[in-house]
């Protein structure tokens, strides 16, 4: 593993009870990758370096509270690893997929995923469409990827029967979901769930919301309808 950078920020005392101590040495490592290479790179901001972990490392691990012990997860848009990477350091248990387009991005995964040994990441370069049909999950995430509507036509039709999509959202979820009734309603999901995770541990809590399907019996691709740019379905064959 890499030595931390000395203009690393420092690890709160928050995030020994969020990560466990076998774990906690990778969310470092991790961390230390971020603040190097990860804005030399120009994945990260450099003015968000001093709030990496609260803002970022901290508010992605507590997603795990929504993720099935032992589940298939798939982080679209994965950018930097935000949060698929910290879901993967936080829950070794978890199968984490990668998925994002620009080769820059998937290289910086690839050599983090190596140096930090995580044998559970898999690193797809590709978009969404591209494992349609091919591949389910039982937990598709993302964060700051898209609004609802468009997120659902992506996300969807890779969440397994009776799995989910568990996003990351902001103060703009609850407008979101209104926009998106007509694709909820299309892709036969079931009502939105609005999440606080972290409970007393991080502040403030980290927003998300969880879409699955209406009935499991009757979901997956092909059967979910095509739509317009809109989100309404379409009538093309």
């Amino acid at each position: 593993m890499r030595d931390v950078p000395r203009e690393t920020p420092s690890t709160p005392e928050v995030a020994r009870r969020v990560f466990t101590p076998d774990r906690l040495a990778l969310a470092e490592g991790y961390a230390a990758w971020l603040t190097d290479a990860g804005t030399v790179r120009g994945l990260i901001g450099p003015r968000e370096v001093p709030r990496l972990w609260a803002r970022h490392l901290l508010n992605c691990a507590v997603l795990g509270e929504a993720v099935p012990t032992a589940a298939t997860v798939c982080d679209l848009g994965s950018g930097a690893g935000l949060p698929g990477l910290v879901l993967a350091i936080a829950r070794p248990d978890l199968r984490m997929t990668l998925v994002e387009p620009l080769r820059r991005r998937t290289t910086f995964l690839e050599e983090v995923v190596a140096d930090l040994g995580l044998d559970s990441v898999e690193v797809v370069r590709g978009r969404a469409d591209d494992l349609h049909g091919a591949r389910t999950f039982d937990v598709v995430t993302s964060r700051a990827v898209a609004p609802l509507a468009r997120l659902l036509r992506w996300s969807m039709p890779l969440v397994a029967a009776r799995g989910a999509l568990v996003a990351l959202k902001g103060s703009s979820v609850d407008e979101e979901i209104r926009e998106a009734a007509g694709v909820l309603a299309a892709y036969r999901c079931a009502t939105p769930e609005r999440l606080q995770l972290g409970g007393t541990t991080v502040s403030p809590q980290t927003s998300a919301v969880r879409v699955a399907w209406a009935d499991p019996l009757r979901v997956g691709w092909p059967l979910v309808p095509r739509t317009d740019a809109a989100g309404r379905p379409s009538r093309r064959r």
